[in-house]
């Protein structure tokens, strides 16, 4: 991807199942969970860069101790610094103290059986610290205290903000984050009071109190009751301060969730690979938490899977995982990043005239490098195909040379541009500062031959088109290629997401600007105004009641009309080659990635009714140039009167 999306954070859970001296006489530290955690936050850094936090709990501290620790940061950095101000507490003993597990579990912070990690990307623009989870609600009762870190969107937080209300609370901050540390923190409190209630006072001292509440502490039932309004895609994590833990997924299985465990530790992470790496486990060790499923510790080591909600009608798992954001070390998602490479060949084919001869075939950036692989192998079948027809229609007519000549062709591959990385373009602004950036890759001189050569460039999608406009376009311009054509592994990017990654605005996308323009072109500014008008009238109305009619401004158009128009915004003056811009069909998506069907920013189908409520209130901010506000703060603005 030309341009870095903000994406869906990433979470990491461990879970010891043995006292920690346990693990200092197996692998030499009882450090072994923190260090774990460390590698799993590491190995998803792709995940965050805008902050980390992790949080732990203690099962054995004592009374005057503390039992729930938390330690966050903000920026790229975020990791190493709360990794560091762990271990800084912890320094603060004596060696012989440290080198002691039993005394470790009784004193040193973060000598705990139980940990979570987050990384975090912001899909709403607030990036103070306050807002970096864990999110921790603190309280005296153990079973009361509840940290909490997901990797979630929800679209109906109004809705979830006026439930707390009408159960007589006072929310103090209209952020999801904290409508849902709020929300379930509530129904904890609830249970832990039904517990409590239920108890023979008189019979029990007040530790022997608390130990049964841990016992009974019923976490299904009260996700259960918790999520009740939920909507939007969501893999949480939370740590009750009793010792209870659990992940749980949306019912869309919109976010990702992965699990294993063992009779030493029970582990969650947000990408299969990242379990399997940390913990040199095979593919078939690593489940996948199933949508609308929970994985529940109690304190007492029992593990168990609960259904929290049932599982839709039709599962829409985010198909962005597969094509750009998780790692592409995954044994499923390797494969099918070569087929959406794979599945572009006949359109490739149309595009270049069938000229293999003067057309060479790169990519751009690096994450689009399995995309490429999987092209190559595409173009070397169709290659091969094609000298297989051409050698039986002249069998007999000829000689060894020219035999030889045809066997001998391939596809021509270069690595035409590489990326230098030392090249820092906010030092500049203005024109210098355009400038400096088409200079942030390096490029093959000598690849193409200039003038005559047609460039092939796979990219693994086209958001924004900023970078292709202002950089990457001039680059490849110096190579001086006949046509430049640009083939995008996904779809064209039409709406805005709201389960996780940052793609709020409808003017950042260049298939919306290119749709708008053709509209404007052809005379057909009703439809615009149409769209607008439809979208005011049911902006009242209940999420399960809206329709998306945005999809209207793309009607008049077939999906090449709007590419060829992506192009045209994409070309400035002194773009010397012809430019053409492919995309992938949602339908070859849906053939390369058959169990990930979420696609609703390409079509436009939301899986949750919160999403055409989304999609709705983003087309009026666009036309009332109004993208400042997130949905969210234009559905809270309008509920107070704004």
């Amino acid at each position: 991807m030309a341009e870095n999306l903000k994406h869906e954070c990433g979470i990491a859970l461990i879970r010891l199942l043995k006292p920690l001296d346990y693990y200092h006489k197996k692998y030499g530290t009882w450090q072994y969970g923190l260090n774990k955690l460390y590698l799993l936050m590491e190995k998803q850094h792709n995940r965050g860069q805008e902050g980390a936090g992790l949080g732990a709990v203690k099962l054995e501290a004592t009374p005057g101790n503390e039992y729930i620790f938390r330690e966050r940061a903000l920026g790229s950095g975020a990791i190493t610094e709360v990794f560091e101000k762990v271990h800084e507490s912890i320094n603060k003993f004596f060696p012989d103290e440290i080198a002691n597990a039993k005394f470790a579990t009784k004193n040193i912070p973060y000598a705990a059986e139980l940990f979570i990690g987050h990384l975090r990307y912001s899909t709403t623009g607030r990036t103070s610290l306050s807002y970096v989870h864990p999110l921790l609600r603190r309280n005296n009762w153990s079973s009361r205290s509840l940290a909490l870190a997901g990797n979630f969107n929800m679209t109906n937080t109004d809705e979830m903000f006026e439930k707390l209300l009408s159960e007589g609370q006072h929310p103090r901050n209209y952020a999801d984050n904290f409508v849902m540390l709020e929300s379930i923190g509530h129904n904890l409190d609830r249970e832990v009071q039904y517990q409590y209630d239920k108890l023979p006072h008189k019979e029990l001292s007040g530790c022997e109190i608390s130990d049964k509440i841990a016992e009974n502490l019923d976490i299904p039932f009260l996700l259960r009751r918790s999520s009740q309004l939920w909507d939007g895609g969501y893999a949480l994590c939370g740590l009750v301060g009793c010792g209870d833990s659990f992940v749980m997924r949306d019912p869309w299985g919109i976010r990702t969730a992965f699990y294993y465990h063992d009779d030493e530790v029970v582990v969650v992470a947000s990408e299969r690979p990242v379990i399997q790496t940390a913990f040199n486990l095979t593919k078939h060790d690593v489940k996948e938490l199933q949508p609308g499923e929970a994985l529940i510790v109690k304190r007492n080591g029992t593990i168990k899977t609960s259904q929290i909600q049932e599982p839709k009608e039709e599962i829409t798992p985010c198909s962005f995982e597969r094509i750009y954001f998780s790692r592409g070390s995954d044994y499923d998602i390797y494969r099918e990043r070569k087929k959406l490479g794979e599945l572009l060949i006949p359109k490739i084919v149309e595009t270049i005239d069938g000229d293999f001869d003067n057309t060479v075939f790169s990519f751009i950036p690096n994450t689009a490098e399995v995309a490429y692989f999987g092209m190559l192998e595409g173009l070397e079948k169709y290659f091969n195909h094609q000298k297989a027809i051409e050698l039986v229609e002249k069998q007999g007519q000829l000689t060894p040379e020219e035999v030889d000549a045809i066997l001998s062709k391939t596809v021509r591959a270069e690595k035409v541009a590489i990326k230098d990385i030392k090249l820092r373009t906010f030092i500049a602004q203005g024109k210098s500062r355009e400038d400096l950036a088409t200079h942030v890759y390096d490029i093959t001189y000598g690849s193409l031959e200039r003038g005559k050569d047609k460039l092939v460039i796979i990219d693994d999608s086209i958001v924004r088109g900023t970078t292709l406009k202002n950089s990457i376009i001039k680059i490849l311009d110096r190579l001086d290629p006949k046509k430049i054509i640009i083939v995008s592994s996904s779809p064209q990017i039409r709406y805005p997401d709201c389960y996780g990654i940052d793609m709020s605005r409808m003017s950042e996308f260049i298939a919306f600007r290119a749709a708008i323009a053709l509209l404007n072109e052809r005379g057909m500014h009703n439809i615009i105004k149409s769209v607008y008008e439809k979208c005011i009238a049911q902006r009242d109305k209940p999420k399960e009641e809206i329709v998306n009619y945005v999809k209207e401004i793309y009607e008049p158009f077939t999906d090449e009309e709007v590419a060829d128009k992506v192009a045209d915004l994409l070309i400035t003056p002194d773009i010397k080659a012809e430019v053409k811009i492919v995309y992938q069909k949602i339908e070859d998506l849906h053939k390369a990635c058959p169990n990930h069907k979420g696609d609703w920013y390409f079509s436009g189908n939301y899986p949750t009714p919160g999403g055409n409520r989304v999609v709705n209130e983003a087309f009026i901010n666009y036309i009332e140039k109004e993208e400042n506000r997130t949905y969210q703060y234009s559905l809270s603005f309008r509920k107070n009167g704004g």
